[in-house]
C-alpha cells in the first residue's frame, strides 16, 4: 500500500483533478508528491504531466477507494456531489476512508460554493451571513460542509472550507450562450453574480494549504459587483459579438434550462474580508481586468 511515510517529500491528495486541480497540481508538484484520484485511466497521461500520481477509484463507489487511506496529510477535495438528493454521499464516502487511516489527514481544504448563501436580492453577504440553500445542488454542498466540520473537529484536522463564486477563464466564458443570442434579465430585473479567475483561485486553494486558519470559511471571490447581464455584456464587447437581448423575468423563465433559471433567480453580492488571510494577491480584480489582457492579445 502507498503511504506517506514512503517518500520524503510532503504528500497532497487531491479529490477532483479537473482545471483548478490540475493546476493546483502542477503548482504543487516540484515541492511536494501529488496524488491525483481519478475515476478513469484514460486521465493518467494528463495527470502525470502535472507531476501527479494517479491514483484510481470513483467516490460513488467507496469500496475503490481503500488506497486513499493513510496516503497524505493534506487533502484538497473539489470534487462537486453527486447530481441527486439532499446529501453530498461521495464527500461522506471520502472521510469514511480518511478515517481508517493510521496516519491522520492534518490539513483539509474544501472547495464549496457561494450558492450556499442563496438569494439575497442583491444584499452584501460575508462569510458569517448564515446558509440558506435554496437549490438541491447547494443544499448537498452544505450538507458536505456540515459533514466536514463535525469529521475535521473529531480527528483533530485543520479544515479550510472555500466557497467560490463563478469561475471563468479564457476557456469558460460564456461565448457559446452569447452567440445563441441567449437572453439575459431587464436591467431592473437582473441578479447581481460574482466571479473568481482560474487562476486566482489555484493560487488561492495552495495558499489555503499553508495559511489556512483552523475551522475557516472564506469566500473567494474578486469582490466585485456585476450584474449578470452586464457580464454578458462585457464579454459581448471584448470578443465583437453582439450584445444579449433584455428580457422580463415571466418570459425569460420560459426559455431557458431550469438549472440556468435557478442562477438567473439568485442575486446577491458576495464581500470577500477573509481573503487578505491567505497573503495572495489577485491578478485579476474582475472580470473587466482580465478582459483588457483579452483586448491587448487577440
Amino acid at each position: 500500500m502507498l503511504s506517506m511515510q514512503s517518500f520524503g517529500k510532503p504528500s497532497i491528495l487531491i479529490i477532483g483533478c479537473g482545471d483548478i486541480g490540475l493546476r493546483v497540481a502542477k503548482q504543487f508538484s516540484r515541492s511536494h508528491r501529488i496524488f491525483a484520484l481519478t475515476s478513469t485511466q484514460n486521465r493518467f497521461q494528463e495527470l502525470r504531466e502535472v507531476g501527479a500520481i494517479p491514483i484510481l477509484g470513483n467516490l460513488d463507489q467507496p469500496e475503490t477507494l481503500w488506497r486513499l487511506s493513510g496516503l497524505a496529510q493534506t487533502v484538497i477535495h473539489l470534487a462537486p456531489p453527486q447530481n441527486e438528493g439532499n446529501r453530498d454521499c461521495r464527500t461522506r464516502n471520502l472521510l469514511r476512508i480518511l478515517a481508517q487511516g493510521s496516519h491522520n489527514v492534518r490539513c483539509f481544504i474544501y472547495i464549496s460554493t457561494t450558492g450556499v448563501y442563496g438569494d439575497h436580492r442583491g444584499a452584501k453577504v460575508s462569510e458569517s451571513t448564515p446558509v440558506n440553500p435554496l437549490s438541491k445542488r447547494a443544499q448537498r454542498r452544505v450538507d458536505a460542509e456540515r459533514a466536514l466540520r463535525l469529521w475535521s473537529r473529531a480527528h483533530g484536522v485543520a479544515l479550510t472550507i472555500l466557497r467560490v463564486p463563478g469561475i471563468y477563464a479564457i476557456d469558460r466564458l460564456p461565448i457559446d450562450r452569447l452567440q445563441a443570442r441567449t437572453p439575459a434579465l431587464l436591467p431592473e430585473e437582473d441578479a447581481y453574480s460574482n466571479h473568481i479567475h482560474s487562476e486566482d483561485l489555484a493560487r488561492l486553494v495552495c495558499a489555503a494549504a499553508f495559511r489556512g486558519k483552523p475551522q475557516r470559511i472564506i469566500n473567494v471571490c474578486d469582490g466585485g459587483e456585476t450584474k449578470m447581464g452586464d457580464y454578458f455584456d462585457e464579454v459581448a464587447d471584448a470578443f465583437g459579438l453582439d450584445r444579449p437581448p433584455r428580457m422580463p423575468a415571466a418570459q425569460l423563465q420560459t426559455i431557458v434550462s431550469p438549472m440556468l433559471w435557478s442562477f438567473m433567480q439568485e442575486s446577491r453580492r458576495v464581500t470577500n474580508t477573509r481573503l487578505h488571510e491567505l497573503k495572495t494577491q489577485l491578478r485579476y480584480l474582475s472580470v473587466a481586468d482580465f478582459l483588457k489582457t483579452i483586448s491587448k492579445n487577440p
